[in-house]
């Protein structure tokens, strides 16, 4: 099997076969778009269960670094990162136990909840008065491009000291110009025509030394059909016909690991 799969790599597609699959495009393969989960792409830290060939989420040859999505486990290198088109950004409240007292995701906290102001800072943690974690995550909905022009969706969530890259990113988004070579106006183009490269850089803080995101503009996106699918996956995503991953079901028994030692 791992032969046949080496070759058909090796090798082009017949025509015949490329007709095929062209003549009977998505058959089978399309389903209910509330059944489809929209997976998480995080950076992986040196405590990461994906890093540990022990735990079931290990992944093999992922680096401490490393980027990888938790639901295909696809990995990408830190150093080169992802090509990215950011369609939809929304802030979540997430509540978890403390590992000390066995961990555990307990839900979304809405933002109107006056809860939230009740909070008490301990260190670099917001404690809720039942003595469970307040989490602030920062959802970046986004359409990664590969080097053949292929897209796949996912959410890339930034939490804690990761909020301040996604609030430099929102700030650089909002920053951006265009003028009309026709009329002369200026506007602020839509967040799905810019395109961005993510890659993750080492940095350290009293708690140890730890990977971030690093977010740098590439260009406007070019491709007409490219903008169109992602100002569609934009849409749909704020008609609630898609969903992210929901936290329970991301491989997340505890707040998420890879965000020691932040």
């Amino acid at each position: 099997m791992s032969n046949a799969v080496t070759k058909a790599k090796e090798t082009a597609l017949s025509t015949d076969v490329m007709d095929d699959i062209f003549d009977n495009a998505g058959d089978g393969a399309t389903f209910e778009s509330s059944e489809m989960q929209i997976p998480f792409v995080r950076v992986a830290q040196s405590l990461s269960p994906q890093l540990n060939k022990k735990k079931p989420e290990y992944i093999e040859g992922l680096s401490n670094g490393d980027a990888y999505n938790n639901l295909t486990n696809q990995m990408w290198s830190g150093d080169k990162g992802l090509l990215i088109i950011p369609c939809f950004q929304t802030t979540k409240y997430l509540e978890f136990v403390p590992r000390e007292s066995g961990g555990g995701f307990r839900g979304e906290i809405s933002a109107s909840d006056p809860i939230l102001q009740r909070t008490n800072r301990v260190g670099s943690k917001e404690i809720l008065p039942s003595g469970n974690e307040l989490v602030k995550a920062d959802q970046h909905f986004c359409l990664i491009v590969d080097e053949e022009g292929m897209t796949q969706p996912v959410v890339i969530d930034m939490k804690s000291t990761q909020l301040k890259v996604s609030r430099r990113w929102k700030t650089n988004i909002n920053m951006q110009k265009m003028k009309n070579p026709k009329t002369g106006e200026i506007i602020i183009p839509p967040v799905y025509a810019t395109m961005w490269r993510l890659t993750t850089s080492e940095e350290s803080n009293d708690k140890g030394d730890f990977y971030n995101w690093s977010v740098e503009r590439v260009g406007i996106v070019e491709d007409r059909n490219l903008r169109l699918e992602a100002k569609n996956f934009r849409e749909s995503i704020m008609r609630g016909a898609v969903k992210a991953q929901s936290e329970t079901s991301s491989g997340s028994q505890s707040r998420d690991e890879s965000d020691i030692p932040f």
